[in-house]
């Protein structure tokens, strides 16, 4: 059920509230706000600890927040036990990492019908579908030291998905592979979360990787910058913004007004994942 205390607006998925993770003195996570609308993807870039994997694991119910709140499908995680936040991973949250934490004596089926027994039930005939999701049916019963590195990537991805998750946390998915390899990963997952209706957050190094997500935002020393949109971004880097429009014949300007949506802004003209001052 609902967190009374929720005031999200109905379409957005995920909202940090001014959330800090601190060891110490160390402020890993500092004062970080965020929105993420259902069916959106967000990237996230910043260098080895900037707090990026910190951020995804209070997200992905593998940590708490120090101070302040995280909400996910309209729940307060912090106001959960320990069983409800097992199910919230289990049934919310889908996880795809870098390495691709297949067991090699398994079939590419069964490592998929692996989700399925935290769930105490396995579907054969379900994991099957999710191969053929991610074009693996015919390498359902292969062993991965018999597919290539993308082919095992996209298990994983099956694995996480195979009962679609309305979040999807991806950390460094392309980094163990090639670019072209990489490339097709990410429209697969780009595609999984449209058809779903999910929300995909990527933690990435790769800037073209990001530039293909409707926001960027990068993390240093834990706090979380905006860096713009999919189109302020050509070639995998931040484009310079146009210069303003010529004087009219009247010397007043040519005045523009942009639509709510435009560059990533949520309905009501705000940004979808914004810093609270």
């Amino acid at each position: 059920m609902p967190s009374s205390s929720s005031s999200a607006a109905p379409d957005v998925l995920l909202q940090l509230r001014h959330v800090s993770k601190i060891y110490g003195e160390l402020h890993a996570v500092d004062d970080v706000s965020l929105e993420v609308p259902r069916g959106q993807w967000l990237s996230l870039v910043g260098s080895s600890g900037s707090g990026k994997t910190t951020l995804m694991n209070i997200i992905g119910c593998m940590d708490t927040a120090t101070r302040g709140s995280v909400l996910l499908d309209g729940r307060e995680l912090g106001r959960l036990n320990a069983a409800q936040l097992t199910e919230i991973r289990k049934n919310v949250i889908g996880l795809v990492f870098q390495q691709f934490h297949l067991i090699p004596h398994l079939t590419a089926v069964e490592n998929v019908m692996v989700a399925q027994y935290y769930h105490s039930m396995t579907d054969e005939k379900e994991a099957l579908e999710a191969l053929g999701d991610v074009g693996l049916g015919e390498r359902a019963h292969h062993l991965p030291s018999q597919l290539s590195g993308g082919e095992q990537q996209r298990i994983a991805i099956a694995r996480a998905l195979v009962r679609k998750p309305k979040t999807i946390l991806a950390d460094e998915p392309t980094g163990a592979l090639d670019p072209h390899t990489g490339g097709a990963v990410m429209d697969l997952l780009e595609s999984v979360a449209e058809e779903n209706d999910a929300a995909l957050i990527t933690i990435t190094h790769d800037m073209a990787i990001a530039a293909r997500s409707h926001t960027v935002f990068e993390l240093f020393d834990g706090v979380l910058h905006r860096l713009g949109s999919a189109a302020d971004f050509v070639g995998g880097s931040p484009q310079e913004p146009p210069p303003p429009p010529d004087d009219g014949p009247d010397g007043a300007g040519t005045s523009r007004t942009e639509a709510p949506g435009a560059r990533g802004d949520g309905a009501d003209g705000r940004d979808w994942a914004e810093e609270e001052q």
